[in-house]
């Protein structure tokens, strides 16, 4: 009656917490993901999720089966690591960079995972902050690169990790908490506070700021998260951050996180990865258990949209 297919559909629905996003995860049509519930459903005589619920609630049947899904699929996952170790594969090399500042928060765990997975795996991490991590993936010195900006090279292939929000921090008693979005003129007499990389790596500056010739009044650097933070509570300045990186700060009433334009500025984070390592066992495992991970840790990110 219950198949594995069920089991992850389950999961994904939860961690996109809409068919939609669970559809797209699963990289099927929303209308096929809709007969395969209705369908167990009918097999079951039970419903699963109540419909047209924002956020999604499961009923005691469907709580039961993601328990079951929970024990089940990371047994899974350890069983497939063990095959693709029989079938060899177990030893080589991923040394990755980020370029994103706040990914700590997701990638430290999925590295901690992915270490006890393949303790054969030679695993090292830089920060990409001070030098060009893509160009130096094509030359072969790095495996992997976590980007948000995508350069089309001969040879590397981006796979699409998930989709989030980019949000403007300001203090609560910032005249813009107050509105229901920001324009690129609300921040003409703002200073901007941003992590200390080029502004042509910055989605706030190409993708908001320049289009509209809107320049800030100031612009200060900070190399820390909770230092930014720490300056735009106490009314020295804005920033923009992604969604779940502002989450914990927002949530706990230290800082107002706003949309940027009425329908808000959005990105894909993606893992720029050589072709020639995509089919190695140990990087489609990386690459599943980062996408996992950060499902299951941040706040407001969604299956990838590009």
């Amino acid at each position: 009656m219950l198949e594995l297919r069920h089991l992850k559909t389950l999961h994904a629905l939860r961690e996109s917490d809409s068919l939609v996003e669970a559809a797209e995860r699963l990289h099927l049509t929303q209308s096929a993901l809709s007969h395969q519930f209705k369908e167990l459903e009918e097999r079951l005589s039970l419903s699963l999720f109540v419909r047209k619920t924002k956020p999604l609630r499961f009923t005691s049947a469907g709580l039961r089966l993601l328990q079951l899904a929970d024990a089940v699929l990371p047994q899974l996952r350890s069983a497939e690591r063990d095959l693709a170790r029989l079938a060899g594969g177990t030893a080589g090399r991923l040394h990755m960079a980020i370029e994103c500042h706040s990914c700590f928060q997701w990638l430290m765990p999925t590295i901690d995972q992915f270490r006890d997975a393949w303790p054969e795996v030679e695993l090292d991490l830089a920060s990409g902050f001070s030098f060009a991590p893509l160009p130096a993936l094509a030359r072969g010195d790095l495996d992997l690169v976590v980007t948000s900006d995508p350069v089309e090279l001969a040879g590397i292939t981006y796979v699409p990790l998930f989709t989030y929000e980019a949000q403007l921090a300001v203090a609560n008693q910032h005249p813009l908490a107050n509105r229901p979005y920001v324009t690129p003129e609300d921040l003409a007499g703002e200073t901007l506070i941003h992590y200390p990389v080029e502004r042509d790596r910055l989605d706030i500056f190409t993708r908001f700021l320049d289009p509209a010739d809107v320049e800030p009044a100031g612009l200060r650097t900070a190399e820390l998260t909770v230092m930014m933070l720490q300056l735009v509570a106490s009314g020295r300045g804005v920033s923009c951050l992604p969604n779940w990186a502002l989450h914990e700060y927002s949530s706990r009433g230290y800082v107002t996180a706003k949309k940027l334009g009425e329908k808000g500025l959005y990105a894909t984070l993606y893992a720029g990865i050589r072709a020639d390592m995509l089919d190695a066992p140990f990087m489609r495992d990386f690459l599943l258990t980062a996408k996992d991970t950060s499902f299951a840790t941040l706040e407001g990110v969604s299956a990838a949209r590009g």
